[in-house]
């Protein structure tokens, strides 16, 4: 009896054991989803190539877990879903999201500047009506500035006094027929700034010829009027001044980044806002000297036919100036460039359906499209319109920042200045690869009370002789992705 309830205990304990076993090994593989959030997709084999959290995608880890950013497990970026080999986008959610593609072309196209100008007069058409003679105004037929007038039209009348004694002598020595003196007294009526025609009707008619009508000598507007009825004037005074208006200036205002672009002789073509479809040519006349202070910008005054007389002056205008010479230049769909302000991103369409990003050199405007100077060749497809969408379907803004230095030459900006190296003394909490937590005292240059929290790493084994619990010195610097470490030297002080 006693062998065989041995025997019977030994196979008891031997299914305890794998019923435990069994237990435990269900209980892993229930719980391995839930702690490494690599789910279903992780079990098949598939390599991890990190975690991230898709709210913070900028931020990486090496392994599973919980975000320290939201409530919520880290997801896994397998190595055959590469970010940065691009998002594929099937023909459908193509047409769902209204995607349109576009090619990358090369076009002779002449330099051009897109600007905004004003009309204004022509000054070098204005001439000037003045009195020649003491006298008075004594009757006005244009009555108010920006009056339209025609060639010869009266503008005022002039009654001159000291005119009428030297006319008087000359009726007498005319009568009397003392020609040599009557030519005398007409020479003195000339000196006296009296006009040919009043001379001649004078010895016609007979009669003192007292007053001058003042006419326009060309057709245009009344710039200028200074003067009322019943006023004095003297020899030299402006009357009114009229400006032709067969021809009007537009002063443009060029950027000062564009100044050099900009020459005299270019040929333009002006819209205005009252009849889009209405166009004037003319050419660039000259570049105004010196740059507005507040605006940064130059003015380019440009010369426009205006015989019909439709432009006014303060009338604002769209101005495009074409050079004379041609280049070839690689052109895309303006709508199809992504400025985010520190780069220009394009979407290009590759096999498969797959859509990468890339860093592109933009130059100037073209009407509707932007010349690429660098990232993109000649026939390839772009994304022309959805951008925004599929950023929003495949989660771009994990992909762009992998392009930070992979930018060509000529689309990379300036250096920025050396970020602000901030300094502390704090108690370590906690020490993982990516980060130390610190429990640190006032950071005087941030005015940052004493707080806990955590300071990026600049790599995973930087630091490796910080432990918890000790009191250090550190040193951090502001970056995109947080705070990071410069330097940690274990304190010789007994608390921060």
């Amino acid at each position: 009896m006693k062998p065989i309830s041995l025997k019977r205990t030994g196979l008891l304990v031997a299914a305890g054991i794998a019923l435990a076993g069994a237990g435990y090994w269900l209980g892993t593989q229930r719980a391995a989803p839930e702690a490494g959030g690599a789910g279903p997709a992780a079990a098949a084999g598939r390599r991890v190539l990190y975690w991230h959290d898709p709210m913070v995608p900028g931020q990486r880890f090496d392994k599973p877990g919980k975000s320290p950013f939201m409530d919520m497990q880290l997801v896994p970026v397998y190595a055959d879903e590469d970010a940065a080999a691009g998002v594929t986008v099937s023909p459908t959610l193509q047409q769902n999201l209204g995607i349109r593609y576009a090619a990358v072309r090369r076009a002779d196209v002449a330099d051009t500047l897109e600007l905004v100008g004003t009309a204004e007069f022509d000054a070098s058409a204005e001439e000037v009506i003045q009195s020649r003679a003491p006298g008075f105004i004594d009757k006005l037929h244009v009555r108010s500035p920006l009056q339209r007038v025609r060639r010869g039209q009266a503008v005022a009348t002039l009654f001159v006094p000291e005119w009428i004694a030297p006319q008087e002598e000359y009726l007498a020595l005319a009568r009397a027929g003392d020609d040599v003196l009557a030519a005398a007294s007409r020479q003195r009526m000339r000196a006296l700034a009296m006009p040919e025609s009043l001379i001649a009707e004078l010895a016609r008619s007979g009669r003192v010829q007292s007053r001058h009508t003042l006419t326009a000598p060309i057709a245009g507007i009344v710039g200028e009027l200074g003067v009322r009825e019943g006023a004095q004037v003297t020899p030299g005074m402006t009357i009114a001044k009229v400006v032709g208006m067969d021809t009007a200036w537009l002063l443009a205002e060029v950027p000062e980044a564009l100044i050099g672009a900009a020459r005299p002789g270019m040929q333009v073509v002006a819209t205005g806002s009252a009849d889009p479809r209405r166009t004037y040519r003319g050419k660039v006349r000259e570049l105004l000297p010196g740059v507005n202070a507040s605006t940064r910008t130059a003015r380019a005054r440009i010369e426009l036919d205006n015989r019909d007389g439709s432009l006014t002056p303060g009338m604002l205008m769209r101005v495009r100036l074409s050079g004379a010479k041609t280049a070839s230049k690689l052109l895309v769909p303006s709508e199809a460039v992504i400025a985010s302000g520190t780069r220009s991103v394009v979407l290009v369409v590759e096999g498969g359906n797959r859509i990468r990003p890339v860093v592109v050199a933009t130059g100037r405007e073209v009407g509707d499209d932007t010349e690429i100077t660098a990232g993109l060749a000649e026939g390839q497809q772009v994304v022309a319109s959805g951008q925004f969408l599929i950023d929003s379907e495949a989660n771009l803004k994990s992909i762009l920042p992998k392009l930070a230095g992979s930018a060509p030459a000529a689309a990379r900006t300036p250096a920025q200045p050396a970020a602000t190296t901030h300094a502390g003394v704090g108690k370590v909490e906690q020490v993982t690869d990516e980060a130390l937590t610190l429990s640190h005292g006032p950071i005087p240059t941030l005015q940052w009370p004493p707080m806990t929290m955590d300071f990026k790493k600049p790599g995973p084994g930087a630091f490796q002789d910080i432990r918890a619990g000790q009191v250090v010195e550190f040193e951090f610097v502001e970056g995109e992705d947080g705070y990071e470490l410069k330097k940690v030297v274990v304190s010789r002080k007994d608390k921060p």
